[in-house]
């Protein structure tokens, strides 16, 4: 018996056979080529088969996990068609009088290169993504065929790393877990992970790889990301308990639903869900959400290649609210920047960007697409039971020119005789330090407030949340993040407003009672955590 660390980056654990993925292993060699127009040729048409792949897997993640996350492989078809990226190949051909498949290769590894030489975390995960679709466009040069796990029973798939479009073609009826050597828990990969559902650890070890071959019996536990190779009878026993245990909580927990979430002293609570995309409203009604808590337009914006018109926005926010009927919906304004970059925004590089131009601090400098989005907000207020919510705020006067904003857009709507809903409730995202201590003067001016608990944790530690060689130094469970939490819910209630948590924490079952008695009065998760959350909440007793 052998085990391994990693992290664990979706909770659950599987018991199974290991099948080590496989790729296709084409040797890419220097070829000396007379006829370079042929090469071109031949180097255009596996564009265009690495372009029809990428479109069935992109609609293959679309019906999986949602647009949000499936929006890597739009990512990748544009990355194809670069003209930067396929100047430098085509020039190498006709300068070098070099074979495609090798200036593919060159070319991929001087931009992986450059994109790991940038400060920018999200830059950097570009060199993976040159590196995959590079691959892509060299295998479909080549005669030979990919190799994946064709086993018919469910395996555990162990890898050194695996690209977004490998963890997506995967048929997740054959997959019980993935185990990789690399890999960090704000990649692509695990983010797909989690919506697919797949039980996954990443950051075992080049190592394990050596000791491991197909056939091999294997526990792969997500929740502590321990690895056990050729488990004894003793772990294999505790192990398949742990199985069971896991089956029976999920059948109980969907017994929960149409339950109220109640503390079993009597506090109500509301639990709402988290998402990115219309298409993932299924999950919310699936899970028995009581409304939507979060709605990030941003991924209107990181969808398209030029700014979302009013009329697209208006169609999009209808058919959320309408899919919701009666329940709340909380959309988020526009929370570009940092992280999530769009290019025709055309921002300029920054050192710092968490801390540059993003969310309303690029609403408020650029007035005219924050307008085009809050006139589609009101419009769509019509359709159901609308909260609009605005990151980043840190000072009162961002929070007055929000409000002035929204009162000339209401004025112009009259005008227009477009009717919008009189009972739009307006709150911020509490995510910064300077908005958790001045929340006692911003509460006042909204309805509500929600914790964005990912970047208050960022700000108040000073800790990159993008950066995996930081993970240890940032402690969501620092007492300096649940103090300003703590401020904010004593303010918001002092002058009789509610107030929500829709970050990660607000998944982590071991502070809801904390939450709770601190008297955060919704909390918002991804739609899968709702019953987990409801089951706490239903078992907590504050009368202690």
């Amino acid at each position: 018996m052998v085990k391994y660390q990693g992290k664990g980056v979706y909770g659950a654990i599987a018991v199974g056979k290991i099948s080590v993925f496989k790729r296709q292993d084409i040797q890419v060699e220097r070829i000396r080529i007379e006829d370079t127009d042929a090469e071109i040729a031949r180097l255009e048409s596996a564009k265009e088969k690495a372009i029809a792949q990428l479109q069935e897997i992109y609609e293959k993640a679309l019906k999986e996990v949602g647009e949000a996350n499936a929006q890597i492989f739009e990512i990748h078809m544009m990355m194809v068609e670069d003209d930067d990226y396929n100047e430098a190949i085509v020039e190498m051909i006709n300068v070098q009088n070099v074979n495609a498949e090798y200036a593919v290769a060159v070319t991929a590894d001087n931009f992986a290169t450059m994109f790991s030489s940038m400060d920018d975390s999200y830059m950097q995960a570009r060199a993976a993504d040159v590196r995959d679709i590079s691959n892509r466009i060299i295998a479909c040069m080549s005669v030979c065929e990919n190799i994946n796990s064709a086993s018919n029973e469910k395996v555990i798939i162990c890898a050194d790393d695996l690209a977004p479009s490998e963890t997506v073609s995967l048929d997740k009826d054959k997959v019980l877990a993935f185990v990789t050597a690399h890999g960090s828990s704000n990649s692509h990969t695990a983010i797909l992970a989690r919506n697919m559902n797949i039980p996954a650890i990443i950051g075992i070890g080049e190592q394990f790889l050596t000791q491991i071959k197909d056939g091999d019996t294997a526990v792969a536990d997500g929740f502590t990301g321990e690895f056990i190779i050729d488990p004894d009878s003793e772990t294999l026993s505790a192990a398949n308990l742990k199985l069971e245990a896991e089956a029976e909580k999920k059948e109980l927990l969907e017994k929960l639903k149409g339950k109220e979430n109640i503390t079993f002293d009597g506090t109500k609570i509301n639990i709402y869900a988290n998402i990115g995309s219309v298409d993932n409203i299924g999950a919310v009604l699936l899970n028995d959400a009581g409304g939507i808590g979060l709605f990030r337009s941003e991924f209107l914006y990181l969808e398209s290649n030029d700014y979302p018109t009013e009329e697209l926005q208006v169609q999009i926010y209808k058919r959320v609210l309408e899919s919701m009927g009666s329940k709340k919906v909380i959309i988020r304004t526009l929370d570009i920047g940092a992280d999530k970059q769009a290019d025709y925004f055309n921002l300029d590089k920054e050192e710092n960007p968490a801390l540059g131009l993003r969310a309303i601090r690029l609403c408020l400098s650029r007035p005219e697409i924050f307008k085009t989005q809050l006139r589609a907000l009101y419009r769509a207020s019509a359709f159901g039971k609308l909260g609009i919510m605005f990151p980043m705020i840190t000072s009162e006067w961002e929070l007055k020119e929000i409000l002035a904003l929204c009162e000339e857009v209401k004025r112009e709507l009259e005008a227009e005789k477009i009717v919008y809903s009189d009972s739009i409730e307006l709150g911020i995202m509490i995510e910064t330090p300077a908005a958790a201590i001045i929340s006692d003067k911003l509460a006042p001016m909204v309805d509500f407030f929600s914790v964005g608990t990912n970047d208050l944790t960022q700000y108040t530690l000073a800790c990159d949340r993008q950066n995996p060689r930081l993970e240890r130094f940032c402690d969501t469970h620092h007492e300096a993040v649940l103090r300003l939490i703590e401020i904010s819910a004593e303010n918001a209630h002092k002058h009789g407003k509610w107030i929500g948590i829709c970050g990660e924490l607000a998944a982590d079952t071991t502070l809801t009672e904390t939450f709770l008695r601190m008297g955060i009065d919704e909390l918002s998760v991804s739609p899968s955590f709702v019953l987990k959350v409801r089951d706490t909440v239903r078992k907590t007793d504050l009368s202690k």
